[in-house]
């Protein structure tokens, strides 16, 4: 059986001090997950360990994130991060100091539904 996926919601995180990508990239998971909600696991008997996450971050140097951690720090399903060059650095020409912006892309995905679920008859 396939995956299908469900939602997919994005945002974005910055540093403002200090070029902490990994805070970066924290603050735009959370952001992406703060614009959803997912009733069907209190409305259904779907179990939300059955749920696949798949977060993709965008950031100037993704090797310096601990995509474990971020993982661990997904409140529901198996996650996974894969950490992609993205997201922008922005210097400030006064002070040379350098503000990290990371995007998140957020994917949540469900074996497939479709045997589980018809199409009432229509009443008439």
């Amino acid at each position: 059986m396939t995956d299908q996926r469900f939602i997919i919601e994005m945002g974005m995180g910055n540093d403002l001090h200090g070029m902490d990508y990994q805070k970066a990239a924290t603050r735009a998971i959370e952001d992406a997950i703060r614009h959803s909600t997912l009733p069907i696991f209190l409305n259904t008997d779907i179990k939300h360990t059955e749920m696949r996450v798949a977060v993709t971050v965008g950031v100037q140097d993704p090797d310096k994130l601990d995509t474990s951690a971020l993982e661990a720090g997904l409140p529901r399903g198996r996650a996974t991060v894969h950490a992609v060059k993205g997201g922008q650095n922005v210097t400030d020409p006064e002070s040379g100091e350098t503000l990290v912006i990371a995007t998140a892309a957020v994917e949540a995905f469900l074996p497939s539904q479709s045997d589980k679920w018809q199409m009432s008859k229509p009443h008439g």
